[in-house]
This record gives structure tokens, C-alpha cells and sequence, in this order.
């Protein structure tokens, strides 16, 4: 398992992190030292610790060393585009959602949809802090929303990650994938696994395991 414990501030963390060999790119690690985790856990908790912390409504946000793993595997299907389109399924406390905004830049758009409204309220208050301009631009866009059946509606998509579990590969996700794109999705009952899937052509996929993980289920309505 990933993990060193607490760091004293969210510059140490990322710090920590790259020295790790989880934060590799630039692009991450300044995505990630743009957004204080702070901002996005309450406040009963530790922000900077490596590891998942309650949010609510039983419910986690992912540890920090997941948040930049699945960061560095779709950082280049991201930078690579000039106008990235990204969809983040339980986007729960708008953490990765921000992370993401700084890494499509100012051309790109982040979708976060939240099955729970709550949640959906809370995070743009979270955002609000110190990353409203990413509301006003457009760039950001966080609603409720099934993540089995994805935004139809806005893809498709060059990345999509999904923040819980799904017993198997959604097919409305892959769908909503631009050809090339890639969908970062924990899979799995018993034993999850962290899996990359690649959209090779229009009605084609091929996946890979990355690691073990363990991740609350992805709610199906």
C-alpha cells in the first residue's frame, strides 16, 4: 500500500508524494499544490494525511496517493488535447474536480456529477473558497447525476474517472470516450482493482490493472 501518513501542509504532501514516485509529472504536482486539500475535507479532519477521510453521507474522498496516481494516468490524454473535455463520476467533494480544472487549463472543461445532492451543494461551496473563478468561466460544472450512466450529453470525453467502485466496466462510460480517451475506474466486488481503460477505436476497448484498491461501491439506481 501507498502511504507515508501525515504531512503539516498541502506543499508537503505533494512533496512528499513526488518523492514517493506517485507524483511524476510537472503537470500533477503543480495541479495538485494548486488545490488545498484542505479546502475539500471538514474540518474534524486531518487534510494532509495519506489516507481516506470521511466526507459525509458514508462516503470518503480517496486518499492523496490515489488522487495523484489517477491524475498521472490521464495527464496525457489531457495535455495532449487543446480543448480537454473531462468527466469526474462521484465527484463528492469537488477535490479532484479543481485538480483536474488546472490540469485541462483554461481551453478545457471539468463535468463532476454526485448521486448525492448534499454532496453536490458542498462541493461548490468548496470551490467557492479559492476557485470560483472556475465556476464563473465555465470551466467547472459539478451536478447531480448517475455514474452509471454518465453525461451523455456533454461527451464525449478524453478521461473520465470514476471515484467508486462499479462491479463491472459501465458500458455508458466507455461510450461517452472520445477514441483515444481512457477511463480511470476502480472494478470489483470482493477484490477491486484500479483499472485503465483505452477506447482503441469507436466500438473497441482493451483495459489493464494497475493495482488492488479498496473503494465504497459505485451506486446504481
Amino acid at each position: 500500500m501507498w502511504t507515508f501518513g501525515a504531512s503539516s501542509s498541502n506543499t508537503e504532501l505533494v512533496m512528499n508524494l513526488k518523492k514517493q514516485g506517485i507524483v511524476k509529472t510537472p503537470e500533477t504536482e503543480a495541479a495538485m499544490k494548486a488545490v488545498d486539500r484542505a479546502d475539500f475535507v471538514p474540518q474534524s479532519t486531518d487534510p494532509y494525511y495519506d489516507s481516506p477521510q470521511p466526507i459525509g453521507h458514508s462516503v470518503t474522498i480517496s486518499a492523496p496517493h490515489m488522487h495523484a496516481m489517477c491524475l498521472e494516468l490521464m495527464r496525457d490524454r489531457i495535455i495532449n488535447n487543446s480543448n480537454p473535455k473531462v468527466l469526474d463520476v462521484g465527484s463528492g467533494s469537488g477535490y479532484l474536480v479543481a485538480a483536474l480544472a488546472h490540469l485541462v487549463g483554461e481551453n478545457g472543461k471539468v463535468y463532476g456529477i454526485e448521486t448525492i445532492p448534499q454532496l453536490v451543494t458542498w462541493s461548490l461551496a468548496n470551490m467557492k473558497k479559492n476557485h470560483q473563478h472556475f465556476l464563473d468561466s465555465g470551466r467547472v460544472h459539478i451536478q447531480v447525476g448517475d455514474g452509471w450512466k454518465g453525461l451523455p450529453e456533454q461527451g464525449p470525453f478524453d478521461a473520465i474517472h470514476v471515484g467508486a467502485a462499479a462491479s463491472e466496466i459501465p458500458t455508458a462510460l466507455v461510450e461517452q470516450l472520445r477514441v483515444g480517451g481512457v477511463l480511470i475506474i476502480p472494478v470489483g466486488v470482493d477484490n477491486q482493482y484500479l483499472m485503465e481503460v483505452s477506447k482503441d477505436s469507436p466500438t473497441s476497448y482493451s483495459s489493464k490493472a494497475i493495482t488492488a484498491v479498496r473503494y465504497v461501491p459505485l451506486v446504481k439506481h
